[in-house]
């Protein structure tokens, strides 16, 4: 007995395809668009560099904590109505954050920022699953998701530049506005509804926690790295890990846990995550040195900035390709290893730059960085949420997108706050004499305070301050890449070793999913073609898009 073809999409779901590409690409942009705006917003609004790092990451930790309570969330009140919530809530805070009069309320916009894209991320794939029915259809639909949020990284910066070099700031946010409110129109016209007759339910306080839980750790990180080991530092990250502990136990007795611990029980699904997030971890971290670099450093201006730092962009996108066919011959594990070592190399490179180095040699070590941590983050992804039983893969899907994020904004914390310590070091006692004291608290803070408070001074101790300020900056950029090259040694052991007999070379006829730094999320075509859920399994363990009870597709509200 042979089953009915699953219908086609038609022009309506092509059209909703691109309406939803929209808020994918902006989100990818958002990551990255900010860095090369640091330098100007460091002059106006004067953040201390606790606060520069929170205004850079708390976008990314705050989405990662709520994605899975945002997923759960959809499969109740229907993706659609919580996608265009987050679009209005998205906007909406798009435009306060251009118009921030302080860090402070920079740092709060960017936190509701963070939210309202962890209700984007997960709604646009599982709507997607629900419009193309046909796997060659959808298969395509994910590819074109896959490739807006790709594309995201590689605009980010030369948008950022372009805006840079004609408004202020604060125009890098206002990008958001228009494309939330052309979702917000078009989207009841074009998308289905779908929601779960059987989600499990959503549990607050569990969000709260892995909320708090991450943010103690990482402010402990920073407040260390800025003042140095001492109580407060060592309180916030004890105070972190024993929420994250209670969180644990939490979801152990919870019917509807929000993460779902049973995956971890997979022997490789840890490892894989881990390597995933190293690799995702050190990108990240090394992006927040090379905006300030280009410009503080070597003097660019924004617009040539982001021209330079598109080979980075391009890396992951490179790297991407070279994997699909690599997995074709060899196995998986030996591919992200020698990715890992390819990184390990640039990075030693990195670490001998000084402010006179060819800008050439500098971005060419930038895209083997890159190139080399594409097949980790694709593969890795693909190992961990292959492990889980296909009942679960939905679930696993949903960890490893909020590790990703996670990672991203961990890699700008710790990497961060690593490189501000060592420049901090650098600049003790080596400022030039005649230097005011107000232009020496500026200057040992951030690098663009630095940059700024030499404009003001005198030609000679201006370009002393600056000579100084930059040499301790690029000491930091040093140190933290040699650290990297270290950390990614070190996962390339561990990939070879613990990994080893994992996945065999590919047919050359099977496909394979190859995409950018957004590849292989949730509900994306994994390497060998198989796709894997984008939304959450419910209490009885099956996929929403499986349960016959579970769609309520296609009905305009």
């Amino acid at each position: 007995m042979i089953a009915d073809a699953p219908p086609t999409a038609g022009r309506r779901e092509w059209i909703g395809l691109a309406v939803l590409a929209l808020p994918t690409l902006l989100l990818s942009m958002d990551l990255s668009v900010l860095y090369l705006a640091v330098p100007h917003l460091s002059a106006d609004l004067r953040p201390s560099g606790a606060e520069l790092l929170w205004i850079m990451d708390i976008y990314g930790f705050l989405m990662a904590g709520f994605l899975v309570m945002m997923g759960t969330l959809g499969d109740r009140i229907g993706r659609r109505r919580l996608l265009l919530f987050g679009a209005a809530a998205f906007g909406a805070a798009s435009a306060l954050a251009a118009f921030s009069s302080s860090s402070e309320m920079l740092i709060a916009t960017r936190a509701l920022l963070g939210i309202a894209g962890a209700t984007l991320a997960p709604s646009t794939l599982a709507l997607l699953r629900n419009m193309f029915h046909d796997p060659g259809q959808r298969t395509v639909a994910i590819g074109v998701w896959t490739v807006c949020f790709s594309a995201g990284s590689v605009i980010g910066p030369l948008a950022g530049g372009a805006l840079l070099a004609h408004f202020w700031w604060g125009s890098v946010f206002l990008i958001g506005v228009p494309v939330m409110l052309l979702l917000l129109v078009a989207g009841p016209l074009l998308l289905p509804e779908h929601r779960s007759g059987d989600a499990g339910r959503v549990d607050v306080l569990s969000a709260a926690m892995s909320v708090v839980a991450v943010l103690g750790v990482i402010h402990g990180i920073k407040d260390i790295a800025a003042h140095g080991p001492g109580a407060l530092g060592a309180s916030a990250i004890v105070g972190g890990l024993a929420v994250g502990a209670l969180f644990v136990h939490r979801q152990r007795r919870l019917t509807d846990p929000l993460l779902d611990l049973g995956l971890f029980s997979a022997p490789r699904f840890g490892p894989a995550l881990g390597i995933m997030g190293l690799a995702v971890l050190v990108m990240s971290g090394t992006l927040f040195f090379v905006a300030q670099y280009l410009q503080l450093v070597r003097g660019l201006s924004p617009l040539r900035a982001g021209l330079w730092m598109m080979p980075m962009a391009c890396g992951v996108v490179v790297g991407a390709a070279v994997t699909a066919q690599a997995i074709r011959r060899i196995r998986q594990p030996f591919v992200m290893g020698a990715g890992l070592l390819v990184s390990c190399g640039a990075f030693l490179l990195l670490s001998r730059m000084d402010t006179g180095s060819p800008i050439g040699l500098f971005t060419a070590g930038v895209f083997c960085m890159s190139f080399g941590v594409a097949p980790v983050m694709i593969l890795g992804l693909e190992l961990a949420v292959g492990s889980a039983p296909p009942e679960r893969a939905g679930a696993a899907s949903s960890v490893a997108e909020t590790v990703q994020e996670l990672a991203l904004g961990l890699g700008v914390a710790a990497i961060g706050s690593i490189g501000t310590a060592v420049y901090r070091g650098q600049i003790d006692g080596a400022l030039p004499r005649g230097v005011p004291a107000g232009a020496a608290r500026a200057a040992r803070d951030t690098l663009g305070g630095a940059v700024h408070a030499a404009g003001e001074l005198s030609g000679a101790t201006g370009d002393a301050l600056l000579a100084v300020t930059r040499a301790a900056f690029t000491e930091g950029l040093r140190t933290a890449a040699a650290i990297c090259a270290a950390l990614v040694a070190l996962g390339a052991l561990v990939t070879v070793t613990v990994l080893r007999n994992i996945g065999g070379p590919q047919p050359t006829g099977e496909s394979t999913a190859a995409g950018g730094p957004g590849a292989g999320g949730p509900g994306a075509p994994a390497p060998g073609g198989r796709e894997t859920p984008a939304v959450p399994p419910g209490r009885d363990g099956a996929s929403a898009t499986d349960r016959r009870d579970a769609p309520v597709a296609d009905r305009r509200e």
